[in-house]
């Protein structure tokens, strides 16, 4: 036999150790480029834009603020629970809605509603709010998040799958907060 058609042992071992080497590089690649790519394979690019239903408005009596839940478009199959997000819907007349972030301007903790003295209610630090969301008192510089909205065939729907915060550029666009005069 001729000795060039042989492979030495050392050989043998390199090849198979730089074969289960790739193995295991492309094992660890594949579910960080799946991640890296996951946003655009899957289409949800817009979600966070579609209409989401609230109710019907005559669930809503005029005058009244009443807390709503809703399905936020934006989801990952691991969310659970947490895609079911609450908001604070106002009827001020008529087709006049008002839909407010349930979360606080401040730090994001959930504000209450007290009928009684028509305010909304921070329990972290304090904050409040006048019912139309605009700041009344405490740490809060800004008056409530207000989500997109819109009324058609009496079914009232917003704009949902952004969450809002102090810093997101979404808040401010379209219109004046309700602190701003």
């Amino acid at each position: 036999m001729p000795d060039e058609n042989l492979i030495s042992r050392r050989g043998l071992f390199t090849k198979i150790g730089v074969l289960f080497n790739g193995l295991v590089a492309v094992a660890i690649a594949v579910p960080i480029v799946r991640f890296l790519l996951s946003s655009i394979t899957r289409g949800r690019g817009n979600a966070y834009l579609s209409w989401v239903p609230l109710g019907r408005t005559s669930e809503f009596p005029e005058g009244e603020t009443r807390l709503a839940t809703f399905r936020n478009p934006y989801v990952m199959p691991t969310d659970g629970k947490t895609v079911d997000t609450a908001c604070w819907v106002r009827r001020i007349e008529g087709d006049q809605f008002q839909v407010f972030a349930i979360n606080c301007a401040h730090l994001g903790c959930p504000v209450r509603w007290f009928a009684q003295s028509g305010l909304f209610m921070c329990p972290c630090h304090g904050g409040a709010y006048y019912r139309d969301g605009s700041r009344a008192s405490g740490p809060p510089e800004r008056g409530l998040f207000e989500y997109p909205h819109k009324v058609e065939n009496g079914l009232i729907t917003i704009q949902a799958g952004e969450l809002f915060t102090p810093g997101a550029s979404a808040a401010l666009i379209g219109k004046n907060p309700p602190c701003a005069g």
